[in-house]
Order: structure tokens, then sequence, then C-alpha cells
């Protein structure tokens, strides 16, 4: 599935075909973040022109219709296809499969003490956030489901927010 993805983004869009970001993760250390690209080769410079329009509460920026978003990456972040790469990053120890998402390190800097408890796991591809309603959830209300995580962990846990991720993609 990501040779195919690769294929098509270096085809249709071209070079690069994936954008790394700095992440924070456990305890605060930072790392790369590896996704497939979805935005036009500019959008980290149109960020400040779009800062004013955030559609999110909190330390979190969203915007329903990104005009920096391109067709593909439309698709592929609709399907959550555009975080694929980050199996990479669970491999190499930054990341986990399931826990709460990395925050940039802008979005953690504002953190208050309750929010800077989410830093007490390492960050995952998916999470309760992520199976309980991704961005049409309320800032505070995707904090209070990655402390749910990270205080009543469980393998089991683990597992139902697996299943429930893999019937949300599919």
């Amino acid at each position: 599935v990501m040779l195919v993805i690769a294929g098509v983004l270096l085809v249709v869009e071209g070079r690069p075909i994936f954008y790394s970001q700095e992440r924070v993760g456990r305890a605060g250390s930072t790392f790369r973040c590896f996704k497939f690209r979805t935005m036009h080769r500019d959008a980290d410079q149109m960020l400040d022109e779009l800062a004013e329009i955030t559609e999110a509460a909190g330390a979190l920026f969203k915007i329903r219709d990104d005009p920096r978003v391109t067709r593909i990456g439309s698709f592929l972040r609709e399907h959550s296809l555009d975080e694929l790469p980050q199996i990479f990053n669970v491999l190499g120890g930054s990341m986990s499969v399931v826990g709460p998402r990395p925050p940039l390190p802008s979005e953690a800097a504002t953190y208050n003490e309750r929010e800077a408890r989410r830093l007490l796991v390492k960050p995952g591809l998916t999470g309760l956030w992520q199976v309980e309603g991704r961005s049409d959830l309320l800032w505070d209300e995707g904090v209070y489901l990655d402390l749910l995580y990270v205080e009543h962990w469980s393998p089991l846990l683990d597992v139902a927010i697996i299943a429930r991720t893999a019937r949300a993609v599919i």
C-alpha cells in the first residue's frame, strides 16, 4: 500500500513524497515524525497567513477545508493513509502503535500541567482521540480522551483501539 501511494504521489505531485516534522514524544523528547506529503510544497510558509482562521481551540491548528491540501492529500487524510510512514517511527522507538497524537513543539509549549500529562507515554499512530471523533472533537474533549488512555492503559485497551481504528479506516 505504501509503495502504491508513494508511486502515485511521485507521478502526480512530484517530490518530495514524504514530509517530516519535529514532534514531541514521551517526557518531552523530540523526534522527526514521518508522513506522506499531503500539502503543496509551500504549505509551511502559508501557515502564518492562515493562523488567524484556525477552527480548533487550544493549542491545535485545524482548518476543515485547508487550501494547502492537495487533491490526493485530501483522499489520503480522509482515509488516514498519510500517516502510514509513521510505522518507521514505531520501528525506531519514538512512537507506539497506540497513544496520544504527537504534538508540535509549539503546541506542547502551551500545555498546562494537566495537558502535559499526555507526554507521560509515547505518542501513537492511533488513539482514543482518533477513534472517538478525530477533528470533530473540541480540544478539551481530545485531551480528556488522551488522559483517559494515559491513566487507564492496558493491553486490552490497545487491542480495542486498534480494532476500532481498523474498522474506521476500512
